[in-house]
Order: C-alpha cells, then structure tokens, then sequence
C-alpha cells in the first residue's frame, strides 16, 4: 500500500478520489479526462477541425492542469490512515465520547469537530459523529456523513457499523419524520482495543 499510495500522484485528483473518497477529486479528475481525451482526438484523430494554435493550447492546458493538480497534491498529499495516535486527539476523542454517552448533544459534536480538524481521516471520529447526528435527529447530515466514511478508505474497518447506522436512518424516515430522542443511548460496537471500546470498559 505504501508504494501503490505515491503511484496515485499520476492522475490529478486521484489520491483524494481514491485515498478519501473525495467527490472534488473525482470532479478535478474527470475534468482532467475530458481535457486529454480532447487533446488527443484533435491530435491524432480530428486533426483536421482544428488549427494547430489550438491544438498546441489544448495540450498546454492539459499540462497546465497536471502540473498545479500534481503539485497541490504533493503538498496535501492525504497522511496514511494508521499513523499512529496523537495523545491530544487522543483526549478530545475521549472528552466527545463521554458527552456522546451522557447525551451531551453540542458538546459532543464540538468536540469531535475540533477532533476532525486535527485529524480529518479519523474513521472512528467520523462514525461517531454521524450516530451523533442521526440520535440528535439530523438525519439528512448524517446520511451524508456516512456516505462520505463510506467512499473513504478510513471507513473500510466500519463497513457494517455503516450499513447498521443507515439501516437505522431509512427505519427512522419510515416511521416519522422526526427524531426519536426517547430512544436509549447506544455504545457503538466496535473492534477490541479501539478508544470508544477501552471507553466502555472503562464505563463498565
């Protein structure tokens, strides 16, 4: 994965299309697409319905474009997913957890926002702020946050705790359209060793 990951580079807005999920990366690279394939058809292909100006600006454009996606890319390069624990995230993670668990709706969300800050690609932050937002009854958020972990590569350890969360949102919509707040809190399951897991233990 570490050398396939630098390979992503190649195409402009690839690595976050395809490191994160990213739909401005999957924009910049259709858009990149549409420009080559334009370059080479009036190139090789049509070359008679274009002057050779615009041709030559078609494949200068074309470089153009590479040139500054590559280089934004290679200066926000997206971090690997397991890098290692920060101690302060660490913390914030723990402070929004216990908010999240003593029904702290607002403290919980600032505090996980001020997480995803520090670490956008934090899979467990992420999941936990969608289950926030689908129990504070902001369902259309949390769809999208879902959806969004979903196309990461952040959300792969969490494909069915994913599918759970929107099987629960699509049962919610078919009910009423309101959020059901007597509904007891409930402690996501997740892998053993995971913070929100050592939290529960903790709790226990």
């Amino acid at each position: 994965m570490r050398v396939l990951r630098p390979l992503t580079l190649v195409w402009p807005g690839l690595p976050w299309l395809w490191l994160r999920g990213s739909v401005a990366g999957l924009v910049l690279a259709l858009a990149f697409a549409v420009v080559l394939d334009m370059a080479i058809l009036s190139t090789w292909i049509w070359s008679e319905f274009l002057e050779l100006p615009l041709v030559v600006g078609l494949w200068a454009a074309t470089g153009l474009i590479w040139a500054i996606a590559t280089v934004s890319a290679v200066t926000a390069f997206p971090a690997p997913l397991h890098a290692g624990h920060d101690p302060a995230a660490d913390a914030l993670f723990a402070a929004a957890r216990d908010a999240y668990l003593a029904r702290d709706w607002l403290a919980a969300e600032t505090k996980l926002r001020s997480l995803l800050a520090l670490r956008p690609t934090d899979g467990e932050a992420q999941l936990l702020l969608a289950t926030l937002l689908r129990r504070a009854g902001r369902r259309r958020e949390a769809r999208d946050a879902l959806d969004k972990l979903s196309r990461s590569d952040s959300g792969a350890p969490w494909r069915s705790v994913i599918a759970r969360e929107l099987a629960r949102i699509d049962a919610d919509d078919a009910v009423s359209p309101e959020a059901d707040d007597a509904a007891p809190a409930v402690i996501l399951p997740l892998p053993t060793g995971s913070r929100l897991a050592d939290g529960g233990e903790r709790a226990a």
